[in-house]
C-alpha cells in the first residue's frame, strides 16, 4: 500500500463488526497482528474505540469487501487516494543518524571554510548541530579540534547536494558582486548628473571650432559697401582698355 491507512485500529473494528472478512484478512489490511484483531473481536482489545467506515473514507469499496469474503485467501487493496495532502515539514534540527554524527564537526569546519556567507541557522539545518558547536569549529574550542577535517557534508550523507545549493543560494541572495560595486547600474543623483554635464558643456566651449561655412579667415568676416566694390571694378577696366 503506497499510501497509509487511516485509524488501522478504528477501522478493524468497524471490519470485525459489519463484515465476515477473515481475521488474518483483516489484520493484513490494517497492518495488525491477527491475536489483537482476534482480541478485538473477543472485546479485549480496543474496548473504547469506535469504528471507522473505510468505504465512507474513501479507502475501500463495498464491491471489494464483497470479493474478499467470497475468497478467504484474498486480501484486501487500498484505493488510491483522490486528493494527496502534502506531507508536513518536520520542524527542528535535522535528524542524524547515529552512525554519522562524529562526522558533524568535520562536516562544519568545511562548510565554514568553504562558504562563510553561510548563517549559523543554515549551517544547523544543513548538519542538525547546535549553534554552540558551530560556535566551538569556528573558534578552534572543540574538544577534538585537533583532530577535525574539513569534510564536505553531502560525501558524509549528512545532507544532499539540493539542500547546500539551496542554502548557499539564499545566503549569496541580494549581495553586490565587485563588478557591480564600482558604478554598474547604480543611479547618479541630481548633483552629480548637472556637475558631469556642466564639466562637458565646459571642455566643448575650449575645442577648436571645425565647423564649416564662411567663418573661416578674418577676411571672411569683413563687410564690403557698394563704393569700394564699384572703385575696384572701375579700376580693373581702366587697366583692361589701355
Amino acid at each position: 500500500m503506497s499510501q497509509p491507512l487511516l485509524m488501522p485500529k478504528a477501522t478493524a473494528v468497524w471490519l470485525v463488526d459489519n463484515t465476515a472478512l477473515s481475521f488474518e484478512q483483516i489484520a493484513a489490511f490494517c497492518t495488525l497482528h491477527p491475536l489483537e484483531v482476534q482480541g478485538i473481536a473477543d472485546g479485549d482489545v480496543a474496548g473504547g474505540i469506535m469504528g471507522v467506515n473505510p468505504i465512507q473514507n474513501g479507502q475501500l469499496t463495498r464491491e471489494e469487501i464483497e470479493k474478499a469474503e467470497k475468497d478467504p485467501k484474498y486480501r484486501l487493496t487500498l484505493l488510491e487516494p483522490k486528493v494527496r495532502v502534502a506531507a508536513a515539514k518536520r520542524k527542528g534540527p535535522r535528524y542524524t543518524p547515529i552512525s554519522r554524527r562524529n562526522e558533524r564537526p568535520n562536516a562544519i569546519k568545511w562548510l565554514v571554510r568553504n562558504h562563510p556567507e553561510l548563517k549559523d541557522a543554515q549551517i544547523m539545518r544543513l548538519v542538525g548541530t547546535t549553534k554552540s558547536t558551530i560556535d566551538s569549529v569556528r573558534e578552534s574550542t572543540h574538544w577534538n579540534a585537533a583532530n577535525l577535517a574539513a569534510m564536505d557534508p553531502v560525501t558524509l550523507g549528512l545532507c544532499s547536494q539540493i539542500d547546500l545549493d539551496l542554502e548557499v543560494k539564499r545566503a549569496s541572495k541580494g549581495a553586490v558582486g565587485p563588478d557591480e560595486m564600482d558604478e554598474g547600474t547604480t543611479l547618479m543623483t541630481a548633483e552629480e548628473a548637472m556637475s558631469r554635464s556642466g564639466a562637458r558643456g565646459h571642455s566643448d566651449e575650449n575645442a577648436p571650432d571645425f565647423g564649416t561655412g564662411a567663418d573661416h579667415g578674418p577676411e571672411r568676416q569683413d563687410e564690403f559697401d557698394a563704393d569700394s566694390v564699384f572703385a575696384r571694378l572701375k579700376s580693373l577696366k581702366s587697366d583692361t582698355d589701355n
